[in-house]
């Protein structure tokens, strides 16, 4: 298995989680007409973005023209990570020590703005195909859902991998008590699972691909094959401090992402083998994605129909006690005028 992508050592994961830890605060719901006004431009001239080992943050860091884009600018980019997850990109930038999240799930945003995090979504991502999936090892005895049952499972908390369980479960009119929840990141549950401390794995790409492959493992339940909805999306969050005092390079950001969407679209093969050299996984997998076309759709917060739905998400979430208690997802977003 590579070891860029999950045995990252413990201390440097550590340092990255705890960055952002403190500093939690609530604001107004929306930025006011008065604080635009107040800051039509910026007051820096640099922009703090995290990166992990996938999707396509990874390809703007690695392919380069990202970063000159916001250079014509007079804008410097500098990259932080990798993170392991969204949620430790999260932390940072509450804790000011990075501006943007690295486009991760929703799932784990909305948990941290319940939380009191001061963020705001500036961009949603809609991501093809959806690859998560439930894996065992072959030799697990574990072939569908109900075979889960007596079992652990390695999810991350409040995550695209509890998310997909729970949805996995309640499909199969299984109770939640009796299948055991393990809560890990993605550096701790893939050697749990190689080692037989946990039965099955809740992951996303490239990390459920890698492991089935190392680990001769195989899919229980695929999202994009067994679920029939999505709750779960990706997004690129901001601190509100930020967005209010920087709405020119919201904006030049989030018309970078877009553009470097539209490019990846065109160029899938070239886009996987950027993701690989860096990912550093087999050219099995590579060429697997590159089979799939993976593809990204950007999506401003302006789009009314888009938000509502991720509003009936939050609301599923809650309903399930993935989420502690009710957001409403239009009480933090950027401004119309930023998307």
């Amino acid at each position: 298995m590579s070891d860029s992508f999950f045995t990252q050592s413990r201390r440097r994961f550590l340092q990255s989680s705890l960055a952002g830890i403190g500093a939690l605060s609530g604001g107004a719901a929306l930025l006011g007409a008065d604080e635009l006004s107040a800051a039509e431009g910026r007051k820096t001239d640099t922009v703090r973005l995290t990166w992990g080992f996938h999707g396509l943050t990874l390809i703007a860091k690695e392919r380069g023209e990202f970063e000159k884009t916001l250079n014509k600018d007079g804008i410097k980019v500098e990259w932080l990570g990798p993170f392991p997850n969204h949620a430790p990109t999260l932390q940072a930038v509450t804790g000011g020590s990075a501006d943007f999240g690295f486009g991760g799930s929703t799932t784990p945003a909305l948990a941290a703005i319940i939380a009191g995090s001061p963020l705001v979504f500036t961009q949603f991502v809609l991501y093809e195909p959806r690859t998560t999936a439930i894996i065992a090892k072959d030799d697990s005895g574990i072939n569908k859902v109900e075979d889960l049952v007596g079992k652990s499972v390695a999810v991350n908390r409040s995550g695209l991998g509890e998310f997909l369980l729970i949805a996995a479960l309640e499909k199969h009119k299984i109770d939640r008590a009796s299948v055991k929840f393990v809560y890990l990141n993605p550096p701790d549950a893939a050697p749990a699972l190689a080692s037989g401390k946990v039965d099955a794995w809740s992951m996303w790409s490239p990390g459920v691909d890698i492991a089935r492959l190392d680990y001769k493992a195989h899919d229980v339940f695929l999202e994009g094959r067994d679920l029939s909805f999505q709750i779960d999306y990706s997004s690129y969050l901001t601190s509100r401090k930020f967005a209010t005092e920087n709405p020119a390079i919201v904006r030049a950001v989030n018309a970078a992402y877009v553009a470097e969407g539209a490019w990846v679209n065109q160029n899938t093969k070239e886009a996987e083998y950027i993701v690989q050299r860096r990912a550093g996984y087999s050219d099995v997998i590579r060429d697997q994605f590159i089979e799939r076309k993976r593809n990204y759709q950007l999506i401003p917060v302006s789009n009314k129909k888009f938000v509502a739905e991720l509003q009936s998400a939050a609301d599923w979430l809650t309903a399930r006690k993935v989420l502690p208690e009710s957001v409403t997802v239009s009480d933090h977003l950027i401004p119309d005028q930023l998307a």
